[in-house]
């Protein structure tokens, strides 16, 4: 079978790159493992985000004053309030939960970039998106700006029933909840994918992610220019991100 193609171009779009000092203005629980925190400060006066795909680095301190970079989808940004709001996945342990867990209003952090966009335009015949945890800001963010009369499929793993969630969107959305990698490996392979031009979208664990490009390409024979496949974290790894399509 010959891979299909796509007619549709995904602009990619640089930022200069600023280091902001903001303090925190807001923390509110979005989950039994999420928290969301937004952030203000002047400095945010001219922060830009044209994606949901977008990264920033979250820049604090742990407990022992050594400075930590982690990398964080800006979820929501009010250019009135000069306020971002992040959303922090809680693991069992980590220095970027700590952190979060004892934030308080008033506490400063510095945020960095994000250094670019990737847009991926809107109007694809449908969109997957497929992701545990740490994607749920990111796809949550995705279905919010998506417009009405698009059709979006989302294939989300979440290992606690706290965690589900009701998205706002006026897109047409097929949602599937998953527990584990494997139950979101075999979820998209036995998706029958929509006709016309779709776009796959995907991040989360290293090795479930590898697993789901070669399912999306190899299986689905889904095109490659049509597909961002990204490993957010690894088991035994801190710190990683990594691109894989």
């Amino acid at each position: 079978m010959d891979i299909k193609s796509t007619s549709r171009v995904v602009e990619r779009v640089r930022h200069e790159l600023k280091i902001r000092n903001v303090t925190v203005s807001a923390i509110r629980q979005t989950g039994t493992n999420m928290l969301s925190i937004a952030f203000k400060g002047e400095a945010l006066s001219d922060f830009v985000s044209l994606s949901f795909d977008d990264h920033v680095k979250f820049i604090f301190p742990d407990a022992a004053g050594e400075q930590i970079r982690r990398d964080y989808t800006p979820t929501q940004y009010d250019p009135q309030q000069c306020e971002l709001t992040l959303e922090f996945a809680l693991h069992a342990e980590g220095a970027a939960t700590d952190w979060a867990r004892r934030a308080k209003v008033g506490m400063e952090a510095v945020i960095a970039g994000p250094r670019g966009s990737m847009i991926i335009p809107p109007d694809y015949d449908w969109h997957l998106l497929v992701g545990d945890l740490s994607a749920l800001p990111a796809i949550t963010r995705r279905l919010k700006e998506l417009p009405a009369g698009t059709r979006a499929i989302a294939v989300v793993e979440i290992a606690h029933m706290g965690d589900l969630r009701q998205f706002d969107s006026v897109a047409q959305v097929d949602i599937k909840w998953v527990s584990n990698g494997n139950e979101l490996l075999s979820a998209v392979r036995a998706l029958e994918l929509p006709a016309g031009e779709g776009y796959a979208w995907g991040g989360g664990e290293a090795v479930v992610m590898k697993q789901l490009r070669e399912v999306l390409l190899n299986e689905k024979q889904h095109p490659k220019e049509a597909m961002r496949i990204s490993a957010y974290w690894k088991h035994g790894a801190s710190d990683f991100h990594e691109k894989l399509d």
